[in-house]
Parts: structure tokens; sequence; C-alpha cells
């Protein structure tokens, strides 16, 4: 079989990774920045797994409706199957690799994470996606060492190479970022390239070097695209220079309590309004409260997470990197102090649109990872994310090692293009442009949204695209957000992560995907029925 071409290197990249390597099969992990930044490192909170190592009879079911119910049911159930039923190996696989998940008489401790009703997130302190990321990258090594991981960072992905049908995937083209050589890596291609934090720069907690332009550039090259208006505002984010920190899920897992001062005193809404799960609700439901509570006007306009009646031990064992975060970027000790919070972009549900199998819809290309649409449906479970990036980056490897294409080496394949040579899709976009796009994307795809807001900023956004100054970086960002709020208007009707003010019911005839394709020059918006659940899904174990 062929070297299998990997865009991106974080959880997705080295867990498929690693699959490929286990077979003995060689690959390429082709990435902007090395491992130990990619955008898996930031995650906080913790993995899910149904262990029930809490004693409160836990068990997968559980796990796969709390996963469907908190995406709206949305989300392909035969593909959160498979996802629910390996999470517990998967978990189990991570601990023999060396992550220090917190333990107490020897088992992994659980904590409660939104949505869902058991202690089922393992978590390593609040630094887990750190200490995940430390140790696939040193199981990694050892097959670099042998030669079946061949690294190329400080390469960016430019665009698939496709043939002349458009429909078929002969490899990608990559720029050296230390040369400016243009090179081709011929081949399967599986894009693990993360979420598009980079199309809202200074909203997003996350990294920015996930630009968004993978996504873009592959759209504007026909690969369909799926509930790209699922966008996921975390509820407890605060803000420095240039971009939104997270304030993990875990606070509210330990028992941090939102208020806000209404006719003078606290008023702790999510308790009186979800007695339920209270604070700990799917983080749609909390962002709306938020935004709702801050325009009331017996309501001042800040909300704030008291942690402060949280015990020491939970302090020491449990939230220590985040005290320290607090007390570093914001001057306030949530000991003693309460915190103040609002909303930020933090995942995106919707992405590059794929099968169960992780097969998109052009030959020989796959995706996994944030950058598709897989798993969580209208809304993420948090815990969710890191499991659905290490399971999606296995089930697309073994896709691939199922397919049956048979190349004669494992020898790289590549080719330098000739150095006179360039490429329109080199080009970067000006911070003028990703400005724009951003400014134009929060006016319409707010927390919660409306037509005329939508159809203002589809406006706008038609304007710019007529502009035959943009480049073509610039002009695959218009498109992919033009689909973006075109999918958010043909959804009439609310679920998740999409808030219509004037269509604020859940109607059951969109329970569907929304799929866009870029089609003769056009954005054609769909939608899919999603498929049943298979009665008996006998999908091994990891």
């Amino acid at each position: 079989m062929d070297r299998i071409n990997i865009i991106g290197a974080g959880l997705s990249g080295l867990s498929a990774a690693l699959t490929l390597s286990y077979s003995g099969i060689s690959c390429n992990l082709i990435s902007l920045q090395p491992s130990e930044r990619a955008q898996s490192v930031l995650a906080e909170g913790g993995i899910n797994a149904a262990l029930d190592t809490m004693g409160e009879n836990d068990c997968i079911e559980n796990h796969f409706n709390d996963t469907i119910h908190g995406g709206a049911d949305m989300a392909d159930p035969n593909a959160v199957d498979g996802l629910t039923r390996n999470a517990p190996a998967i978990l189990y696989w991570l601990e023999h690799l060396g992550v220090p998940f917190n333990r107490k008489n020897g088992k992994i401790v659980l904590r409660n994470f939104g949505g869902q009703k058991k202690k089922r997130t393992a978590y390593a302190k609040s630094s887990t996606g750190k200490m995940m990321m430390t140790s696939l990258t040193d199981e990694a090594r050892k097959y670099e060492a042998k030669g079946l991981i061949t690294r190329y960072p400080h390469h960016e992905f430019i665009r698939l190479l496709l043939d002349n049908s458009g429909k078929n995937c002969l490899g990608v083209r990559v720029k050296d970022t230390y040369s400016g050589e243009l090179i081709d890596f011929f081949g399967t291609v599986l894009l693990a390239s993360g979420g598009i934090n980079g199309v809202f720069p200074h909203m997003t907690t996350g990294t920015t070097q996930n630009s968004g332009d993978v996504t873009a550039t592959v759209f504007s090259q026909g690969v369909r695209a799926g509930n790209l208006e699922m966008i996921q505002y975390h509820p407890t984010t605060y803000g420095i220079s240039g971009k939104r920190c997270l304030l993990t899920e875990a606070a509210r897992g330990e028992g941090g309590r939102l208020y806000v001062i209404r006719n003078g005193e606290p008023w702790y809404f999510m308790e009186e309004k979800y007695p339920e799960l209270k604070n700990l609700m799917p983080r749609d439901v909390v962002s709306r409260e938020i935004y709702f509570v801050r325009r009331s006007d017996d309501c001042e306009n800040t909300v704030y997470l008291d942690m402060r009646e949280l015990p020491e031990d939970t302090w020491k064992h449990k939230l220590s990197d985040l005290r320290e975060e607090i007390i570093k970027y914001l001057s306030l000790d949530p000991k003693r102090d309460p915190i103040p919070i609002e909303p930020g972009i933090h995942y995106f549900m919707g992405g590059i649109d794929t099968d169960e199998n992780h097969r998109t819809n052009i030959g020989n290309l796959y995706a996994s990872g944030e950058c598709t649409c897989q798993y969580h449906g209208a809304n993420r479970l948090g815990g969710n994310s890191m499991l659905g990036a290490i399971y999606g980056g296995k089930k697309a490897a073994e896709s691939i090692l199922q397919s049956g294409e048979k190349e004669s080496a494992a020898e790289p394949s590549f080719s330098v293009c000739e150095k006179d040579d360039s490429d329109e899709y080199a080009e970067e976009a000006s911070a003028e442009r990703i400005r724009q796009i951003r400014e134009i994307l929060l006016d319409g795809l707010g927390i919660v949204r409306n037509e005329n807001e939508m159809q203002n900023a589809l406006a706008r956004l038609k304007r710019l695209a007529a502009d035959n100054k943009l480049n073509k970086r610039e002009q695959n960002r218009v498109c992919l957000a033009r689909a973006m709020l075109m999918s958010a208007l043909e959804r009439k009707e609310s679920r998740g992560a999409h808030y219509r003010e004037d269509y604020p019911a859940k109607n059951d005839d969109y329970q569907k995907t929304t799929t866009a394709s870029f089609e003769n020059q056009n954005i054609v918006i769909r939608f899919r029925e999603l498929p049943k659940r298979r009665s008996c899904n006998n999908e091994n174990k990891t």
C-alpha cells in the first residue's frame, strides 16, 4: 500500500498515524506546527468513556443516549454507536501509553460534565489534552524511528491534487514554510486539520493556526461540507489580547455555579431554570441563557462563575492548573473572587462531510477530527471532542487499510515543484479581509440568529465576493462563509447550537444533515436524511 498522507499532527492525526503504523503501513505526517503546538494541547477538561469506576451504574448505552440527545438528535447514530462503544478501550489504551489520569484506589476517577447524568469524564487535572498529546507523541516517535511515520513539520497545506474528473484525489500540494518550496505528495490523503478557528480571530478559544483555509480550499475544490451552521459557543470564556481563554467546564463539573446580579442580589439562574442538571446543561443551552439574562431589564450585564465554595482538595488535586491560569491572566483568585465570564466560539460541529467510515465524496480522500462533520450533531458534549478525534483518526485509518487500494511501494512518493513555479492557492489571505469576513459572520451567526441579520450578512459577503482584487484564499474563505450563512438560512428551526428567534421551536422536518456543495461555481444547500441505527452493531472494540 502507498504511503498515506495525513494533514495535521494533533490527536486525530497522531491516532491515524499510529493505527497505520501498528499495521505496518507507512505514512507522512504533514503539519504547519509540530504536535507539541497542536490545538489538541489546549484541551483541558477531559475525555468521556462509560468506565463506571464511580459506581453509578453507567454503561455504553447511557453514553450513546447522552451524545445523541446532547446533539439534538442530529448525529449519525451508527457513528455515535462506534464512538461510545470503543470509548472504554480507548481510555485504557491511553492509560497504557502513560496518560496520568487522576486516580483513586487504583481506578480512573471520573467527573461530571455538561449534558451527562453520570460521572463519565476522565481527566488529568485540567491539562488533559497536553498529557494525551505528550503520550501519543512519544508513542509516535517509536514508529518514526522505524521509518513508518515520516514527519513534515512547518509544511502548509496548499490544495488537493485531483484527477481530471475532480472526483478522485491523487495527492496533496504543500509548502515548506522555511524554504518556500512547493511539494506534491502523491497517494491517499487524510485531512485531520482541525476546526476553522482562524475564520473567527480574537473570538475563539482555539488557535488561529487552524486557519480554516484547509476546509475552505477543499470546499472550493468540490469536497462536500455538512452542518456548517452548527457553531458551539462555550458559555465560560474570558478575553485576553487577541483571543478568548477557556474556563474549562470541569470548573462547573466540580461545583462551580453561574450567577448574575438581579435586582441587587445574586441570581443562580441555571439552578432555578434547570433543577436537574443545573449548571451542567449542554453548552448551547447555557450559552443562550447567559445571552438572555444579560439582556434582561432587571439583570446587570455581567455573568459570573462562582467557585468560592469548592473544597481545598479540589483546587489542589483537580483544578490547580486552572487556578494558576486565572490568577496569571485576570489577577483574580477563583478561591476568593467570582470570575466574570461570557460565551466565546469554541468548537465547530460542522465541517467536511463524511460517512461513518470517514470517507468524503471524493475518492481516496478521508477526514477526521474537528475538521469533519461527525459524531456531534447540532451540539457537542464536553469530553467528547478528544474522544471523537482519537476514535475518528483510528476509524479513518482502518477504513484506508480496508479500502483495498494497492500501490507498489511504501517509500516516500513526492516531487518538488520547479523553483519558478507558483500556485494561486498559496498566497496568504490579508489581515483586513480576514477581519471583514469575521465581522460579517459574527453579525449573522451569533448565539441567537434571525432571518434579517443573516440575509444582511449574506448580502455583505456577496458584495465582498464580487471584489476582483480578492486572491484565491480570500475567495475560498468568502465561499465557505457564504455556505455557513446559507446553511443557517435554510434551517428554519431552532436545534442545538442553531437558535433562531424567528423560528424558536424544533421542527422534526429538519432533523437531517445540512449539506453544502460548490457546484459549477454555485453553492448548493441540501438536506440528507439521517440513517437508522442498526439493530446490532458488531464493530469490534478498539
